[in-house]
């Protein structure tokens, strides 16, 4: 399956889209696709509704916006560095363990919803992704067994900002967690349709001009070592979302440099993950 959710920011709905590409309302199902839906079997309940109930939902038209797949999780995961290149264009060595860091929710925004430039950005950067979305409460689970805890993956565009990431005391989180530098989607796609996460194509274009694209063959640290890597320091909670790193070809790894101001427009993709696509505005107030 294919989770959506439409409509105003803050008013999303839940969705599908099927496999002709049109998309269904199935609101009537009565949850939202956060912790509780993922905890208690929310896929496999979904799919069995909506076997009896596709024909009288609601069709959604094309026009209507996406919002994030699913609603805010408890956190955000992300691995550093998980590309060899990436971290050569970095200047940094590649880990001998999976380096991770924090993103705050509250930077998910929807796929082609537009990224907002933080105050004082300086050096704002791109950063195609693939995330996986976690179905199942855990800790401590084995590489073996790790595969078993993962709902399905979703698109990422990491936005970071690199001069409060490297260039001011303190974690990279900062650089990480502005208003808007969580793109995701345009739908979590359920496990069961991606026949190899381990070999699936990313890219990113800015401007029509491509700068990143690899293979998620190219990972220093494949899934389960991932998953199981993480659960070793914190619980993993249904909805968490766990975002893989980026290859090669983001903006400060140019010589100059390149960033994101405001106009560019970013187009980014994975293999059976869709599209996205996010303009990019200049900083302004919304509180």
């Amino acid at each position: 399956m294919k989770l959506i959710r439409f409509g105003e920011s803050g008013q999303e709905k839940p969705g599908l889209e099927l496999a002709d590409g049109s998309r269904i309302d199935v609101s009537a199902f009565g949850e939202d696709y956060d912790e509780k839906f993922f905890a208690t079997d929310g896929l496999q309940r979904l799919e069995n509704w909506v076997e009896k109930n596709k024909k009288n939902c609601p069709v959604i038209k094309k026009d209507v916006r996406l919002g994030p797949p699913i609603a805010r999780p408890s956190k955000i995961v992300c691995i550093g560095l998980n590309y060899a290149k990436h971290a050569a264009e970095s200047g940094m060595a590649v880990p001998s363990e999976p380096v991770l860091f924090f993103k705050a929710t509250s930077s998910i925004i929807g796929p082609n919803d537009p990224v907002m430039l933080p105050k004082g950005s300086q050096k704002s950067d791109w950063e195609v992704e693939l995330a996986l979305v976690i179905g199942k409460k855990t800790s401590y689970v084995t590489e073996e067994e790790a595969m078993d805890y993962v709902a399905g993956y979703m698109l990422h565009n990491d936005i970071s900002e690199r001069a409060f990431q490297l260039e001011r005391q303190g974690q990279w989180v900062k650089g990480k967690s502005c208003d808007t530098f969580a793109p995701i989607g345009p739908y979590l796609v359920t496990k069961s349709e991606i026949t190899d996460p381990h070999n699936l194509d990313l890219w990113l274009n800015l401007n029509g001009e491509q700068l990143q694209h690899s293979n998620t063959s190219d990972f220093i640290f494949d899934i389960p070592k991932a998953v199981s890597y993480i659960s070793q320091f914190m619980t993993l909670l249904p909805g968490d979302i766990i975002s893989t790193g980026t290859p090669s070809g983001v903006g400060l790894g140019f010589n100059p440099p390149r960033f994101l101001k405001a106009g560019d427009v970013m187009e980014l993709g994975i293999d059976g993950l869709g599209v996205s696509r996010q303009e990019v505005i200049p900083f302004q107030r919304n509180d």
